[in-house]
This record gives C-alpha cells, structure tokens and sequence, in this order.
C-alpha cells in the first residue's frame, strides 16, 4: 500500500499577507509612498540610536580626562 502524496504548502508570512492587502486596496504610487516613508522611519531610527551612542562614548572620553 501506497501512501498519498504529501503536498507542502508554504503559508505566507504575516507581512507578505499584508502586503497582498495592501496591493489589494492601494495603487502602485500609494504602496510606493508608503514603504518609502517606513524606510525612512527606519533610518531616523537607526541615526537616533546612533548619535545616542555617539553622546554616551563622548561622556565616557570627557570624564576619563577629568
């Protein structure tokens, strides 16, 4: 006796779900806008931490002179 074929379905992530309902409700520019804003987002994210990080080794260095 033969087993049935097993067929393996990827089920999609929740961000490509999302993405398909945003393709869905939205014209290209509007998608287009959209990831551009979370980009940057992001980015302003990642500087913030980065001149956080910036500031704290600028402390460290002024009180080891000190």
């Amino acid at each position: 006796m033969q087993a049935a074929p097993v067929r393996a379905t990827a089920i999609p992530s929740f961000t490509d779900a999302l993405r398909a309902v945003e393709s869905l409700l939205m014209s290209g520019g509007q998608r287009t806008a959209r990831r551009n804003a979370w980009t940057s987002v992001l980015e302003d994210r990642r500087r913030a931490k980065d001149r956080v990080e910036a500031q704290r080794v600028l402390e460290q260095v002024t009180t080891v002179r000190h």
